[in-house]
């Protein structure tokens, strides 16, 4: 096999716009799910979705060159592995988002260090979100992705039978309750603001309670307060923050678990350095490597016991 050439990986680099925006064009019309029973032409799909047949063939084209779908016969597509996975309501909903809502402001991003997204919509994301009950919705299911891989990263910490754990900015639960399933000794509680899509009966019967609120103001008395990307959202003024809020109303012996990113040095490629692009265009957010989590951890009142990639642990000091 020949090796790529230097051209080819600046091409793939600057198409990459092209493949988000048609990934979440084809997820958004229920492509996938459309192909879930094997391979189907063009025309019945565009017929069904309500799309332009030549346009359609084209999208699929394109992202077939790529292995996310694949053409069996002329003008036939069917799923490959990689297309299979918009099957799941949490990868579907981040094409819908990386390719819809968030592709805008990471077109508009520039070198000034401020968000883009709030100048496109006339608010941040958050009062975007609000005002916008089906994209919070959708939000929250994006949320859910990697909810296995997350939770299985919480074996690594140290339970305790009676512990309640507070999951702060914890969306519609879903970590939460696969935590408290393996966890079956401790109890939970879901921490968010009043719009969270959720339901309330099913989470009573997981042993956890969602309470309505923002980390700014205040957050409720647990014995772990738990957080999964959340503070990659903020700026390190916000974020430490956000830190002092947990600090004033922890009790004493309270912990702190994060379940974020440690961005490497040097160029080791890493997903983080790219997602780091995207929470600047959305929020002037950031990810942060090993010395700048220290430092945040310990302006918040935080004395971190444990700083790996994707699991922190720290302790009040």
């Amino acid at each position: 096999m020949s090796a790529r050439s230097p051209e080819s990986d600046l091409w793939d680099a600057l198409r990459g716009a092209l493949v988000t925006r048609a990934l979440a064009i084809v997820s958004d019309l229920g492509i996938p799910r459309a192909l879930a029973g094997g391979p189907r032409p063009v025309a019945d799909l565009a017929r069904e979705t309500g799309a332009d047949p030549d346009t359609l063939h084209r999208l699929l084209r394109a992202l077939a060159s790529d292995g996310i779908f694949a053409e069996e016969e002329p003008g036939a597509f069917r799923n490959t592995d990689v297309s299979e996975q918009l099957l799941r309501s949490g990868w579907a909903a981040f094409a819908h988002f990386f390719g819809g809502p968030w592709h805008r402001a990471a077109g508009a991003l520039d070198a000034s260090g401020k968000a883009s997204f709030p100048d496109l919509r006339g608010a941040d994301f958050w009062s975007w979100l609000a005002a916008h009950p089906e994209e919070r919705a959708l939000f929250d299911v994006a949320m859910e992705q990697g909810k296995d891989q997350r939770v299985e990263r919480l074996d690594r910490v140290e339970w305790h039978d009676g512990e309640t754990v507070a999951d702060l900015g914890g969306g519609n639960g879903s970590l939460l309750v696969q935590l408290l399933r393996r966890q079956p000794g401790l109890r939970g509680i879901v921490f968010d603001l009043p719009e969270t899509v959720r339901d309330e009966e099913a989470l009573s019967a997981e042993r956890i309670e969602f309470v309505e609120g923002s980390f700014f103001d205040s957050v409720p008395e647990a014995d772990v307060y738990l957080m999964s990307t959340i503070l990659h959202d903020w700026d390190d003024e916000s974020a430490a923050a956000i830190l002092r809020t947990i600090h004033s109303g922890a009790p004493p012996g309270a912990r702190l678990v994060l379940l974020e990113a440690v961005v490497p040095e040097g160029n080791e490629p890493d997903g983080a350095k790219w997602l780091d692009l995207l929470m600047l265009a959305l929020f002037a957010g950031r990810e942060r490597n090993d010395v700048q989590w220290r430092d945040l951890l310990e302006a918040g009142g935080f004395e971190p016991t444990s700083i790996e990639g994707g699991l922190i642990q720290a302790g009040c000091r």
